[in-house]
């Protein structure tokens, strides 16, 4: 079976120009995204908030993404593929220059929310062209590199975002701005084919994929993790007197772009397994060396295992989630998978921002980690016996 897929590999194109187009594109996307979210708490608090007041803003755009993506899947669904990125990508500069001109605590978690559902109207496209014109026999690999466009942006845009705060808050949120404007030219660029689909009538049972809850619902509880990480490790690293939290970023994502570029060929041959046990243990590790041994080596080797967890993990699930979808249904796949991406970060950006005023940032990562087993178990006791499932698929073959 191996084999024969090794061989067959070579005869499916994957590299084609509107797959890199729109890597582009998802680069800009998260880019712009990442570099306000690893510098927004430090906003906040430069306009008299808190932590916790941090981690609602976190909570409150994901909720806003959560609750436009399924009507965003439907949008996508009905064929209109340029019409969703073009407004996501637009709101993308809005929000940032809302930032810039109304820097009052009210006006921050307005556009905050305006910011999560421009996010959910932009990732959402970006990663269902992507779903539309990759070769299906290299899906899961072709949707790795896909998404090292994130694994880059989470390289790239911590430090970038960082570096240009020093600068001042407004030249920060302009450069957001310029990122997303870069965006909207790279796209006019992408001819991806249009799939022809049937208009669908909107209803509730239809904006929710059924067959992506596995993948869905398992990414959720891992994600709790990534919220926690990517909205207070910075800020943590500050008050600890630890390495600069863009190094972290940094280590994170280079160790992500090499899961990526190395091992996004398992997922099709060996199936998602793989990835979610040895990913989930990965972040255990990760939280726990934060929570218990801060120090320069344990801290630059927690970014080394949260990259390999998110870059395998995240890439095996959507691959999971997607891979049987049809033209009529991929863009509520993808939805529905990034609703649950979004709750679960949403939650774990909240919750950590709770239990670090209550309890501190050590007992926080440790609390979290949690998460891990709770992603392991739901994937054992439900995700994995799934017919969506690669794993299953490969046994069924063999």
């Amino acid at each position: 079976m191996q084999s024969s897929a090794r061989s067959a590999r070579p005869q499916c194109k994957l590299w084609t120009r509107d797959l890199v187009l729109i890597i582009l594109v998802n680069l800009c996307v998260f880019t712009n995204h990442i570099m306000s979210l690893s510098t927004f708490p430090f906003f906040i608090k430069s306009l008299g908030g808190t932590e916790a007041l941090a981690g609602m803003c976190a909570a409150f755009f994901c909720l806003v993404a959560v609750i436009v993506r399924p009507f965003v899947g439907w949008w996508l669904d009905n064929g209109a593929r340029r019409a969703v990125l073009v407004v996501g990508l637009i709101l993308l500069a809005v929000a940032p220059m809302g930032y810039v001109l109304a820097p009052v605590l009210a006006a921050a978690i307005l556009l905050r929310m305006v910011h999560g559902a421009a996010l959910s109207l932009s990732n959402s496209t970006t990663a269902t062209v992507a779903s539309d014109v990759i070769a299906r026999p290299r899906f899961a690999e072709g949707m790795g590199y896909f998404g090292m466009a994130t694994a880059l942006a989470s390289a790239i845009a911590p430090a970038l975002g960082l570096e240009l705060m020093g600068l001042g808050f407004n030249v920060l949120y302009a450069a957001a701005a310029a990122i997303s404007i870069l965006a909207l030219v790279l796209f006019c660029f992408v001819r991806a084919p249009r799939p022809k689909t049937e208009k669908r009538p909107l209803s509730i049972k239809g904006l929710v994929s059924r067959d992506s809850l596995p993948a869905t619902c398992t990414m959720l509880v891992f994600m709790f993790t990534f919220g926690a990480l990517e909205n207070f490790v910075a800020i943590y690293a500050a008050n600890e007197g630890l390495l600069s939290g863009s190094i972290y970023f940094v280590v994170m994502s280079v160790v992500l772009l090499l899961v990526r570029v190395f091992l996004g060929r398992l997922v099709d041959e060996r199936g998602e397994a793989f990835f979610v046990y040895t990913g989930n243990a990965a972040m255990t590790c990760a939280l726990l060396l934060l929570a218990f041994a801060p120090n320069a080596v344990t801290f630059l080797l927690s970014g080394a295992l949260a990259g390999y967890a998110f870059g395998g993990l995240e890439p095996a699930l959507q691959s999971m989630a997607v891979h049987t979808a049809t033209d009529e249904t991929r863009g509520s796949a993808n939805s529905t998978f990034l609703c649950g991406y979004d709750i679960g970060y949403g939650l774990g950006g909240g919750v950590a921002g709770v239990l670090i005023t209550s309890v501190g940032y050590a007992n926080m990562w440790a609390i979290v980690a949690l998460a891990c087993v709770a992603s392991v178990v739901l994937y054992v006791a439900w995700a994995r016996h799934s017919d969506t499932s690669f794993s299953k698929q490969l046994a069924r073959r063999a």
